[in-house]
């Protein structure tokens, strides 16, 4: 799937990358961390900016992506590891961040990680696009295909809240206990998607990757229907949330 989400995954709001750089006090010269990179929708976003990154993906092909979208930016290292593994270097680090990649490490190695890895004061953010469930004609018509023709499959826009994320990620901050208060930024926006862009962003999605090529079929044509009975079009909903903490001093 790494063409795929390299192809139709959206990126990441410029207003939420300088909220990023004003909360660390980035200086021009600073050293950003990333975790789980992706193709490096995330990574062009600051890389374009002249920081030092060194960013971690375990993905094969994600990772070549992420290093061919960054081979103009000398300062971009891409490393193919799981972070897990990857040979922590302590104090190295002004600021780590994980664009819808984190929740892949388990909690209690990933937050304590990053923290050994930031500098005294050092800053985390942490940032994953959540569903959006856009109450309109066309949505309510796409679940109902979902209730018909493939009745155990959640419809991606209902999945979990963003209430609901903001409590796991405060929880496992605080579990950590290696940082301060935890802020948290909203961005929302919409984008015009075609019923062939919609059907592709779906198949990024885990539960549609594992679905059988009958059932997906059916149901895909029957959201392509939908789509096209209203205009061909439809302005899809997004909203990314965002979660800032400071390492605590020694």
């Amino acid at each position: 799937m790494a063409d795929l989400y390299n192809e139709t995954r959206p990126g990441y709001p410029g207003a939420l990358v300088e909220d990023v750089v004003r909360f660390a006090n980035l200086a021009p010269d600073g050293r950003i961390l990333e975790i789980g990179c992706g193709p490096g929708n995330a990574t062009i976003a600051f890389s374009q900016r002249g920081y030092h990154i060194l960013a971690i993906e375990l993905g094969e092909r994600l990772a070549a992506l992420a290093a061919a979208r960054c081979r103009d930016y000398p300062r971009v290292a891409i490393r193919r590891m799981a972070f897990e593994d990857w040979p922590v270097e302590a104090g190295a680090f002004d600021l780590a961040i994980s664009a819808d990649a984190f929740h892949w490490i388990p909690p209690e190695i990933g937050y304590p990680k990053v923290a050994q890895a930031l500098r005294h004061a050092g800053s985390a953010a942490f940032f994953w696009f959540v569903p959006v469930d856009p109450q309109t004609d066309w949505s309510r018509a796409i679940d109902a295909v979902y209730r018909e023709r493939a009745p155990g499959l959640e419809n991606p826009d209902r999945a979990f809240t963003a209430e609901w994320l903001t409590g796991i990620i405060r929880a496992n901050f605080a579990a950590s206990r290696q940082f301060g208060e935890v802020t948290v930024r909203d961005y929302a926006w919409s984008e015009p998607l075609t019923a062939e862009r919609y059907l592709k962003l779906l198949r990024t999605c885990s539960g549609h990757a594992d679905l059988d090529a009958e059932t997906r079929q059916r149901l895909y044509a029957g959201i392509r229907g939908v789509i096209e009975r209203h205009g061909g079009t439809v302005a899809r909903a997004f909203q990314v949330m965002l979660y800032q903490a400071r390492r605590k001093s020694a």
